[in-house]
Formats: C-alpha cells, structure tokens, sequence
C-alpha cells in the first residue's frame, strides 16, 4: 500500500504539489499529466528521491525520507534515460552489480544477472557492452538491474519516451507481465488501457482519480 496524505513540495516558491491523498492498493497505477503538473515529483517520493515540504507518504507503512534503506529495497526505480542508471560496463555485470549485498557469490550473481537477461530478451547479451546496446535494449537492461532485487514496487518515470515504437511496445509488454505493483509516470496514453487506475494531476493537485476511460477523458478535457 502507498500512501499520500497531504503531500505537498516547493521548489523554492514554485508550488509543486499541494494537498496530495492518495491509497494506492491497485496492481498498475498510471499518473498523467502535462509537463510541470506534479507527477515525476509525486512518483519519486515513493523511494525518497524526493522529500515532501508538507504532508508524509508511506509504503506499507514505512516512511522513505526516515527509513529509506529499508523502502528502496522494496520499491525499484527505472527513469527515464537508462544511460542515468548504468553502470558498468557490460550488461551481465551492471545486473550483478544489484546483487552486490545479496550474499551471493560472484558467479551465482553472473548467472543469475544471464538468466534475468534471457528471461527479458537479451540472451547472449551478458557480456555485450552496456553502453553499446540499443535504445531499447538499454531500458530492458535498466529494468533487469531493478528486478534482479526482486522489489514489491516498480515505479517508472516516462520510461517509453526515448523508444522507437518497436521497442515502446516491447517494454509495454515486458511491463504488462511483471507480478509487482507498478506505478507508472507517463504522457503516452497508449500505454493504459490495461491499466487499473490512472491519477490526472494538474497544477500539482489530483483532478482526476479514476478508471482509465473516464480518468483520460477528463485529462484531454484539461489539454484542450
């Protein structure tokens, strides 16, 4: 369960968000939005990326600006430029290197990081360079590096943007199939019609919480 009560963020004077509550239960949660609306700020207070000004979250009653060891263990992050989250040189190893306070021994970790990679599309891949990989490739390999800690939570920030529509639809799929609750910051509406629940914000308050149909109504109402 994450949880919003009274959220709010500024930076400096600018007002982020104000007055955010949410309960977030459902399996796949989408927050949309147009640019500055709040949503990249409110997703990334689930792992304590973000601190709030006012109000407080939690995951499974955990605070993650006090506790956010044990939160980031149980809420994975994927942003939207993998390059931002690679960091080693070769895919096998920049997946291995999640496992680094598993207790696994090294080899366990390698083979472990080759299997997440054949599971994801990438088989052979583990020792191609990381850097090297395609676009698409590349957000697949961010991904593995999260699942490989086997979080609760997946949450995604406009992870598609930088993809061609072949890959967007990859990941699409790969995202559809995972057993973790996913939330999901995106402007590609495509991408929801599976989805349980969307939040619109606008303004950095919530002005829509619904369904996905009536929730994107209400946000191309907003866009004009």
């Amino acid at each position: 369960m994450i949880e919003f009560e009274g959220v709010g963020h500024r930076y400096g004077d600018r007002v982020v968000l104000d007055g955010v509550d949410l309960r977030l239960p459902e399996r796949r949660v989408a927050f949309v939005g147009a640019n500055g609306s709040g949503k990249s700020t409110l997703a990334r207070m689930i792992n304590g990326l973000v601190h709030p000004s006012a109000g407080r979250v939690r995951v499974d009653g955990r605070d993650p600006v006090r506790e956010g060891r044990a939160v980031r263990r149980r809420v994975g992050f994927v942003f939207t430029n993998p390059d931002s989250q690679i960091v080693m040189p070769t895919a096998g190893e920049d997946v291995a290197f999640s496992l680094r306070r598993s207790g696994l021994s090294k080899p366990d970790r390698a083979a472990r990081a080759a299997e997440l990679l054949a599971e994801f599309g990438l088989d052979g891949y583990a020792d191609h360079p990381a850097h090297d990989l395609s676009g698409g490739q590349k957000q697949l390999l961010a991904l593995c590096a999260m699942l490989v800690t086997e979080p609760d939570v997946l949450v995604c920030d406009e992870p598609t943007t930088l993809l061609d529509l072949r890959n967007k639809r990859r990941f699409a799929e790969r995202l559809e199939g995972l057993p973790q609750q996913v939330v999901l910051v995106t402007h590609d509406l495509d991408l929801l019609g599976g989805f349980d629940r969307v939040v619109v914000l606008d303004r950095g308050r919530v002005v829509a919480d619904d369904r996905p149909e009536a929730a994107l109504r209400r946000y191309r109402e907003l866009i004009g």
